[in-house]
């Protein structure tokens, strides 16, 4: 007879892993690894859910703004199911980057930070993929594509719209 698994509500994983950080020494300190999780969880950090975080830990919900703001990692608005990230760096933009970033935002319809309608994707900037002999390059959730026109660059994200 299978064992049947119950499931864990989004709200209950992120306690049971704050409740395991305020265990540690200055658990405060665990706030980093906390807003991960949160947004691992959630796919991005809303405000009830730092303020959730800020009454479970007894941390400022200022507090956890900032650090939220601070750093680009965090998502504050949801993101689409794939994020494209446009290389800007030195190479990619002598080699037409700005073009494929153009070509980007006219198919999609949104501009850096912004997600499209269906929330199929996610738009941001990048400085460097670190695929320079590629260049211009995007990189599609976590694979590079390189040596971009703008007809290529639509082609690739049909691929995505199947």
């Amino acid at each position: 007879m299978p064992v049947e698994l119950k499931k864990v509500s989004k709200k209950d994983a992120l306690k049971k892993f704050m409740d395991s950080c305020k265990s540690l020494p200055n658990p405060e300190s665990q706030l980093i690894a906390i807003l991960h999780k949160a947004q691992e969880i959630n796919g991005y950090l809303n405000k009830e859910l730092m303020d959730d975080i800020a009454l479970e830990m007894n941390i400022p919900t200022a507090h956890i703004w900032g650090v939220a703001t601070f750093y680009h990692y965090f998502k504050l608005v949801p993101q689409g199911k794939h994020s494209i990230s446009v290389c800007l760096g030195t190479a990619c933009y002598v080699k037409g980057a700005e073009e494929v970033l153009n070509t980007i935002r006219s198919e999609l319809k949104v501009n850096f930070g912004q997600t499209t309608e269906d929330g199929l994707f996610t738009l941001q900037e990048a400085r460097c993929l670190g695929a320079c002999g590629l260049a211009p390059v995007i990189m599609i959730d976590d694979r590079i594509y390189g040596e971009l026109t703008p007809k290529k660059v639509i082609e690739i994200l049909n691929t995505y719209r199947k």
